[in-house]
């Protein structure tokens, strides 16, 4: 998978550099108190996520948030679930978690931040182009409801990218099944794969070989009704 550990983490490289705050991630704020306290469990849990212990550290954060729920690091506690889980690559538990973030917190400043990591989590979810690309259409959706929502947001400039590379996969996706009825000389089901590519999915790098398909389709298409009527006539 393309959008790997090594990818997540260049990704929080690019935050960094655009934020220009020392906050590696949004909730990871650094807190000296006892470890009995809510601060000294939400400290535990953010050493635990950066020593890669992340079952530790989800289970840390949790009795921050179940057991100080009124604390104001309860709220960064739920953002330190969903990334621990991510980090663990478990997408589907991560999904939940920023799924509940954003339904509680629906006007956090985070949100921007939580919505592109839910693109991400289907993102890492998606299969080869031979198989369904249920998750390339979610990770789109959410990738596009963040730039619709937070047009200015800096994590709206990149899930750009991941647009673009949503709409690479299913048109690829489209022309994998296209070629292959093309090869099988069922043309008239090749024909609408191919123009679906031009229609929805132009500009993604694929326009050349998809014009030449049609057009080759077509000509296939009519010299094979040409056939026919040949042999009804005699």
């Amino acid at each position: 998978m393309v959008h790997n550990k090594r990818a997540f983490l260049t990704l929080l490289a690019v935050v960094f550099l655009l934020s220009g705050c020392k906050m590696w991630l949004p909730w990871a704020k650094k807190v000296e108190m006892a470890r009995a306290t809510p601060e000294g469990l939400y400290q535990q849990g953010l050493e635990e996520y950066q020593d890669k212990d992340y079952k530790k550290a989800i289970e840390l954060f949790q009795r921050v948030k179940e057991e100080y729920p009124l604390s104001p690091l309860a709220i960064m506690a739920e953002m330190g679930i969903a990334d621990a889980y991510f980090s663990d690559k478990q997408y589907l538990d991560a999904n939940l978690a920023y799924s509940e973030f954003l339904n509680l917190h629906p006007t956090n400043e985070n949100l921007p931040y939580v919505m592109y990591q839910l693109g991400m989590c289907h993102l890492n979810e998606i299969s080869t182009i031979d198989r369904d690309q249920s998750e390339t259409f979610k990770a789109l959706k959410e990738f596009e409801r963040l730039m619709a929502r937070f047009p200015g947001s800096k994590f709206s400039f990149m899930a750009e990218k991941m647009i673009r590379d949503c709409r690479k996969t299913l048109g690829e996706q489209e022309f994998y099944v296209g070629e292959f009825y093309f090869k099988i000389k069922e043309y008239r089901a090749a024909l609408p794969r191919f123009e679906k590519i031009a229609r929805d999915y132009a500009n993604i790098g694929l326009d050349y070989k998809v014009n030449y398909f049609i057009v080759e389709t077509k000509r296939r298409i009519a010299e094979a009704d040409a056939k026919k009527k040949i042999v009804v006539k005699k």
